[in-house]
């Protein structure tokens, strides 16, 4: 019974971090035009740079890191990233087809930007923290986080900060200030939320080939 009250814990935070993050791409930083990091933001720079489809770039990227995840981080998480994705991927669409909400803050860009990285920052530490991703940058993080010691929220900003600056190119500068200072913000807010509590983070534990729990020192 203890365990199932775990699992349906866990399983529901991580649906409400999937949420909280879709909600947040698309009523905040869809509809202000905000840019995007990650491999998200790589997506967008193939099609600006070689006319590719944004979609199979970051597939390309995906694939290797979950190969690289099963085989570090254990089946289990892959189950739950995969659980995760779907769950992000459908509560967009959900949000794009049938939201009747629309935050238009182009006059108010400094506020959208601290929502943005607020809001994202702790979906995405939600889903972290209870032990999955929604994608392959996020696997990318916490494996790179893993191995030199650096927060997690400091990895995704450098990866972001990494991408946007190589988009440069492509986005205005003004939409590029305001999304810097979104990631910023973000950053904080995951390394935060992961951590947040006497000492909680994301543990690997014996279980099968690898599950994830949540352990407090």
């Amino acid at each position: 019974m203890r365990r199932a009250l775990q699992l349906s814990k866990r399983y529901s935070m991580i649906l409400f971090g999937a949420c909280l993050l879709a909600f947040a791409y698309y009523h905040i930083n869809f509809q202000n035009h905000l840019s995007e990091g990650g491999f998200v933001g790589l997506g967008l720079l193939a099609k600006y740079a070689f006319d590719l489809s944004p979609a199979m770039v970051m597939l390309l990227l995906d694939i290797p890191l979950f190969l690289v995840a099963w085989l570090v981080r254990g089946r289990q998480f892959i189950w739950d990233t995969i659980f995760a994705s779907l769950a992000f991927t459908v509560f967009y669409d959900l949000f794009e087809r049938f939201s009747p909400i629309v935050m238009d803050m182009s006059r108010m860009m400094p506020l959208a930007s601290v929502l943005a990285g607020v809001l994202t920052g702790l979906g995405t530490g939600l889903v972290l923290r209870y032990g999955a991703a929604t994608g392959g940058d996020d696997i990318f993080s916490l494996l790179i986080s893993k191995y030199t010691g650096l927060s997690i929220g400091t990895v995704f900003l450098l990866l972001d900060v990494i991408v946007l600056c190589m988009s440069f190119w492509f986005v205005p500068m003004k939409e590029m200030m305001y999304t810097i200072l979104a990631v910023v913000i973000s950053s904080q807010v995951i390394t935060w939320t992961v951590n947040h509590g006497a000492g909680v983070e994301v543990m690997e534990e014996e279980h099968g080939h690898g599950s994830v729990s949540m352990t407090h020192r």
